[in-house]
């Protein structure tokens, strides 16, 4: 399974589609339109990836590094193509990418509830934190 860069213009609509259909853990919002999924890409392109399975895009996980810190966003694959490995194979490309720029710690989010989720990162060895997620529209 091929995975390579996000490229705006080819996978754009395809990847807003899998999103939107992806189910409860990946939330579609203002920061998912066009213009500023393009300001993402531009700021980490090594960092966003797409898996294919057979011509098409089947899989996709964004990331981000700040300079201290590593984020995973939208990692979410096809239904059917899960359980073949697409989802390991993209985090792990997207930990080695973002090891590569000396990323010590990287964070994600999981929506309340996604257990299979919860399942799947700490399998991956990924632990729950004690926080508070705080967020603030400021535009």
């Amino acid at each position: 399974m091929p995975i390579r860069e996000f490229d705006l213009d080819r996978d754009y609509e395809a990847a807003l589609a899998l999103w939107q259909t992806a189910g409860p853990g990946v939330g579609v919002g203002r920061s998912d339109t066009r213009a500023e999924l393009a300001k993402k890409v531009a700021h980490d392109p090594d960092l966003c990836l797409v898996a294919e399975v057979d011509g098409r895009l089947a899989g996709t996980v964004l990331g981000g590094f700040d300079g201290r810190r590593g984020l995973v966003y939208h990692l979410a694959v096809a239904p059917d193509q899960r359980r073949r490995g697409l989802a390991r194979a993209l985090m792990a490309e997207l930990e080695a990418r973002l090891r590569a720029k000396g990323c010590r710690r990287s964070y994600l989010l999981v929506r309340a509830g996604n257990a299979e989720a919860l399942q799947f990162y700490a399998a991956a060895g990924w632990s729950e934190m004690d926080v508070h997620l705080l967020g603030k529209d400021i535009d």
